[in-house]
């Protein structure tokens, strides 16, 4: 593989208050090479603000601050391509409603009857764990990357979710959650738990309680609010202050993520971020739990976190000293060991989601001692 290219320089970005302008709002634009953030007319390139030495800070007043790197690493690195040019995107409808189309990669070999499922937070697209894709499946798993359709409750989404499975044929499944994904994840764990359809939980920046938001007075009216405002309630929970470089590649690719949603879908999906609801956790007692979590700046507080803890005491833990909102971007490596870790529990079972002739236990043991080291948090 070639090596890594040095990020151009980043600059921290906020955007225009509200009111400002004439009371135009931003529109996001997509941080890819010779793009410009645009309110109301277009702004200058970045590429002409950008000087040579060492990373600067700008500074639109209004939104928190978040980085774009100007390049896009992401999205034009030869591994995304890849990806994009090897895995086909299916589109599925389930529902009565021809409107409700679940978009998904499936990857990894069909024999394989509990694969893990990816399931997005509130700005991404299933495109975003090409990462885990491409290297689970190439270590023999099969891997199921979702998008949502548009869903206006919980009940509706695990309706959905359901019915999709059984086009599938799958009984079992586990499940990978992010942020709102962990949340719908556990809520789907919750709303089949009398006739049990998922095997295990892994949910990375997880909540368990939409009350933490202090939106739920909100929620109903989302439908309302036109795309860039919705855009601009998203970017709010992005990452402020200085980040490394992989961690401004993620956050750019999710900027452009999510630029290309509607706003229908990020109304939905923020309803049902917000929407006041919270998980059983008897209900869910006995499926295996892996809580991933970062030690540096995320949209979760600490109080969100020690919830999720005692909610499953039994969880195992796996610690991620950087990487912010989206760790599966910017320290994919890191992620997919602790995945298999998680999974390394159903070898050699009916809900393995590894070919079993691709499993070699002495390899994972030491990639295991190996991601203890290097991720072994730093002494307080």
């Amino acid at each position: 593989m070639a090596a890594r290219r040095l990020a151009p320089p980043l600059r921290v970005v906020t955007w225009p208050a509200r009111g400002s302008a004439g009371r135009r709002y931003p529109e996001v634009a997509a941080g890819g090479a010779g793009s410009a953030v645009r309110s109301g007319a277009l702004l200058p390139s970045p590429h002409s603000l950008l000087r040579e030495g060492e990373p600067e800070l700008l500074h639109w007043n209004g939104l928190p601050k978040f980085h774009l790197n100007i390049m896009g690493e992401i999205k034009v690195s030869p591994d995304y391509n890849w990806f994009r040019s090897t895995v086909p995107l299916k589109k599925i409808i389930v529902d009565d409603d021809d409107s409700k189309v679940w978009s998904l990669y499936d990857a990894g070999p069909k024999s394989i009857r509990c694969p893990l499922i990816f399931l997005p937070p509130v700005s991404g697209t299933a495109d975003v764990f090409f990462q885990q894709i491409l290297a689970l499946t190439g270590w023999g798993y099969r891997v199921i990357a979702l998008q949502y359709p548009v869903y206006w409750d919980h009940l509706e989404f695990c309706d959905g979710f359901r019915k999709l499975l059984d086009h599938l044929q799958l009984d079992k499944v586990h499940l990978f959650g992010a942020s709102l994904g962990g949340f719908l994840a556990q809520k789907f764990a919750e709303y089949a738990y009398k006739s049990p359809r998922v095997q295990s939980l892994i949910l990375c920046n997880a909540f368990s309680d939409t009350s933490i938001f202090n939106q739920t007075w909100t929620a109903n009216s989302f439908w309302l609010m036109p795309a860039f405002m919705l855009k601009k309630i998203v970017l709010g929970n992005f990452a402020s202050g200085p980040v490394d470089p992989e961690m401004a590649d993620g956050i750019d690719f999710m900027v452009d993520r999510l630029e290309s949603l509607g706003q229908s879908e990020l109304a939905s999906r923020l309803t049902l971020n917000c929407q006041n609801s919270y998980v059983e956790p008897h209900k869910i007692r006995d499926i295996p739990v892996t809580i991933m979590d970062v030690f540096d700046q995320s949209a979760l507080s600490t109080e969100a976190k020690e919830e999720m803890y005692k909610l499953y005491p039994n969880a195992r833990r796996a610690h991620l000293k950087t990487g912010g909102n989206f760790p599966y971007l910017c320290r994919s490596a890191e992620v997919n060991l602790y995945i298999q870790i998680h999974l390394l529990q159903f070898h050699g079972t009916r809900y393995a989601a590894i070919d079993p002739s691709m499993v070699s236990a002495e390899e994972l043991e030491v990639q295991k001692v190996n991601l203890h080291i290097s991720s072994e948090p730093e002494e307080q």
